[in-house]
C-alpha cells in the first residue's frame, strides 16, 4: 500500500468488461465495477456517470489505437485493433450487428478485469491502466487499495502490450508520471523498429487531408489524435483554403491541444504542423510527443 499522493500511485478497482450491447474499439472497452464507489474516490471522480447497468466507458493510459466510428468515421486497422484487444482480453466468437460496431454476442459475456486509476478526465473516463487473466487475480487481493505502479508492474498490463505489439500507438499525457511513459516509449519504439502493427503503416510525419477519405479505411493511417482533429477539421472548416493548423488555432478550447516535446516547454499542437496543398506534415517524432492533461 502507497500514499494516494504519489504519482506513482493508483486504485485497485476489480470488476469485468462487458461486450454485449456495447460498441468496443481498440483502447477503450465498457467496464463494470465490483464496488462503483471506488471510481468517487478517483480525482475528479464526481465526473465519472455510469450507464443505467453500472458500466463506464474506460480510458486506456499511454496508447490510442486506430479510430473504429468517430463522427462516422473510420481509420486503417480500426476493426484489427479492436478485434486484437477482445482476444487478448479472453473473449472469443464476437459477433456483431451489421453496423459492425455494436455487439451482439460473445464468449464469454463478460472477462474478469482488475484497473489501476488515479483521475477522471474531462469526458468522464477513467484513465485506466488494465490487467486481465493471471495479472488480474495476483492484483484483485489489493481491491480498494492504492498501491506503487512501478515499471515492471505497467509492463504486465494490457496498455503496454498495445504498445509493445504495435496495436495502438502511443499517446502520452502529463498526467501520467515519466517514469511511467519512459515505459510505453520504450515498448512502443521496439514495436516501431520492427514495423509491428500501426507502424507498417504510418504516415503521421506526412499525409493528405483533401478530404476524408484520404484518412479512412481505405487512406493513409494517421495518429489518432491527429485523425480526430482532421475529422472535425474537414466538416468544419471555414473553406478549401484554411489549413489544418489555421483551424487548430482558431480553436484553442479542447482542439488545440498544447504538447511538450522531447522535454520542452509546452507549445499548441499547430505549430507542430505545416500544410501544403492538402499535405500536413507533423515536424516532431510521434515518440517525443506528452500531450497537456486538460
Amino acid at each position: 500500500m502507497t500514499s494516494p499522493g504519489s504519482p506513482t500511485a493508483y486504485l485497485v478497482i476489480p470488476g469485468e468488461a462487458v461486450l454485449v450491447g456495447k460498441q468496443p474499439d481498440g483502447d477503450s472497452v465498457r467496464f463494470r465495477p465490483d464496488d462503483p464507489d471506488l471510481l468517487r474516490r478517483l480525482e475528479h471522480g464526481d465526473r465519472v456517470n455510469p450507464a443505467d447497468d453500472g458500466t463506464v466507458q474506460l480510458r486506456f493510459d499511454g496508447v490510442d489505437a486506430p479510430e473504429l466510428h468517430y463522427q462516422g468515421r473510420a481509420q486503417p486497422r480500426g476493426a484489427a485493433a479492436r478485434d486484437d484487444l477482445l482476444a487478448h482480453l479472453g473473449f472469443t466468437d464476437v459477433r456483431f450487428r451489421d453496423d459492425g460496431a455494436t455487439v451482439t454476442a460473445s464468449t464469454p459475456r463478460s472477462v474478469p478485469l482488475v484497473v489501476l486509476a488515479r483521475l477522471v478526465e474531462v469526458n468522464g473516463r477513467p484513465v485506466s491502466v488494465v490487467f486481465a487473466g493471471p495479472d488480474a487475480d495476483e492484483l484483485r487481493a489489493a481491491a480498494g487499495t492504492w498501491v506503487e505502479l512501478d515499471g515492471p508492474l505497467l509492463a504486465r498490463s494490457v496498455n503496454v502490450w498495445e504498445a509493445g505489439e504495435g496495436v495502438a500507438y502511443p499517446l502520452l499525457y502529463t498526467s501520467t508520471a515519466p517514469t511511467l511513459r519512459d515505459v510505453f516509449t520504450q515498448h512502443a519504439r521496439r514495436a516501431r523498429d520492427a514495423g509491428l502493427g500501426v507502424w507498417a503503416q504510418d504516415s503521421s510525419s506526412h499525409f493528405p487531408v483533401g478530404d476524408a477519405g484520404d484518412l479512412g479505411p481505405e487512406g493513409a493511417l494517421v495518429l489518432p489524435k491527429l485523425f480526430r482533429r482532421a475529422v472535425d477539421y474537414l466538416r468544419e472548416r471555414s473553406g478549401p483554403e484554411q489549413t489544418l493548423p489555421a483551424w487548430l488555432a482558431a480553436h484553442p478550447a479542447g482542439r488545440d491541444d498544447d504538447v511538450v516535446v522531447a522535454g520542452a516547454a509546452p507549445r499548441p499542437l499547430h505549430t507542430l504542423l505545416d500544410q501544403s496543398g492538402d499535405v500536413v506534415t507533423l515536424a516532431a517524432d510521434l515518440l517525443d510527443l506528452v500531450f497537456v492533461e486538460r
